[in-house]
């Protein structure tokens, strides 16, 4: 859907935020764009259709998997510690999978299965090469067995972590440790590991390790009903209700998915955007493993629907010429930096995205943003 601006027209953000209100693709939106020394922040439509109660710049948005980012960088705060080691096996803190199996091929029957040649490692979480995840193609017996156990964005209620873990045990790997990309389910393995590294719930592991010393005042699990803003679908005669306002995420959920479970404000997400660029926390080594391309051409082809074309690096996707860094939510959000230009481009939006393919206004943010 076209901004419908105008050819030649100078745009600003408030100006682009408010034609996407204005063809009804979003509620409301709130941006930042950070380049050149220059900072904009623009805020258009409203947190809830029914109510007309209006978006503000602290406002708390479903990060959903702009939340793996956050959470690689809390990884990366343990590997700094020596607490952890990319390499170390997660089947240390996670004993629940020892004797993981593998399918022979990824298209096997779900008993023809191989042993692991390696274990699965920290590094493995990180680069979603753990073996579980969604391929390209959602067609097959393992891809429909592996649906059920997405903690994700759906409305029902997820399990318990141990419920979770149990069950994901049970169904073989599609790929061995390291060989292919998968998306999502290694951040909420990733999640589970930190919380028993840390000795505490992901949500405390998440404030001591990152959003403290950040100071990442309104990023949680769950945000108050008040201020939370209703989530929508796009549908035939407009934007349906999703999530409202007191539903799912106005209360500390049962599983803390590492994958896509935070909410949190434009400002907090900007602070973590300049701890990337200017890194007082982490090392610059974890900044750079972070946002470095660790796959090869067959992964990267792999996961052509997810990733088109883009590499991956701990927790976000890496442009193969600008080096953009970061990742895009299922409910309609975007956050990204660009280490060698010291830029940062974050929207944030209530309009849950339909598939994988990433909407044409975030398309049209990131022209404008990158």
């Amino acid at each position: 859907m076209s901004s419908g601006l105008g050819a030649g027209h100078p745009v600003v953000l408030q100006e682009l935020l408010e034609s996407f209100v204005r063809s009804g693709t979003v509620a409301g939106a709130v941006a930042l764009v950070e380049r050149d020394g220059r900072r904009e922040v623009a805020v258009a439509g409203v947190a809830d259709l029914a109510t007309g109660r209006l978006l503000t710049r602290d406002t708390p948005f479903r990060y959903a998997s702009i939340t793996k980012p956050l959470v690689a960088a809390a990884t990366m705060t343990f590997v700094d510690d020596g607490a952890l080691r990319l390499d170390d096996p997660i089947e240390r803190w996670l004993p629940e999978l020892r004797g993981v199996r593998v399918l022979r091929t990824p298209d096997a029957d779900l008993d023809d299965t191989v042993a692991l040649q390696r274990p699965q490692s920290v590094e493995d979480l990180l680069t979603s090469r753990c073996g579980w995840g969604f391929p390209s193609s959602f067609e097959g017996e393992w891809v429909q067995s592996l649906f059920p156990l997405q903690p994700g964005l759906e409305i029902s209620l997820p399990p318990a972590p141990q419920e979770w873990l149990t069950a994901l045990a049970a169904l073989p790997l599609r790929h061995q440790p390291g060989e292919g990309w998968l998306y999502n389910t290694s951040f909420d393995l990733l999640g589970i590991l930190l919380a028993r590294v840390g000795g505490a719930d992901l949500g405390e592991v998440l404030r001591t390790r990152l959003f403290g010393p950040l100071g990442m005042r309104d990023t949680a699990f769950s945000a108050a009903p008040d201020r939370l803003p209703a989530a929508y679908r796009l549908g035939a005669d407009g934007l349906d209700l999703f999530d409202a306002s007191d539903g799912r995420w106005s209360s500390p959920p049962r599983f803390l998915s590492g994958a896509g479970g935070l909410v949190g404000t434009l400002d907090d997400w900007s602070r973590f955007a300049h701890e990337l660029l200017a890194p007082r926390l982490l090392s610059p080594d974890a900044v750079r493993a972070m946002t470095t391309d660790h796959l090869i051409d067959a992964q990267r082809l792999e996961g052509e629907v997810f990733l088109e074309g883009e590499g991956w690096g701990f927790g976000g996707s890496v442009h193969p010429v600008t080096g953009r860094y970061g990742w895009v939510g299922g409910s309609g959000t975007s956050a990204h930096v660009v280490p060698a230009r010291g830029t940062t481009g974050i929207l944030l939006t209530q309009t849950a995205m339909d598939s994988p393919v990433p909407p044409t206004f975030l398309r049209e943010f990131w022209d404008y943003a990158f």
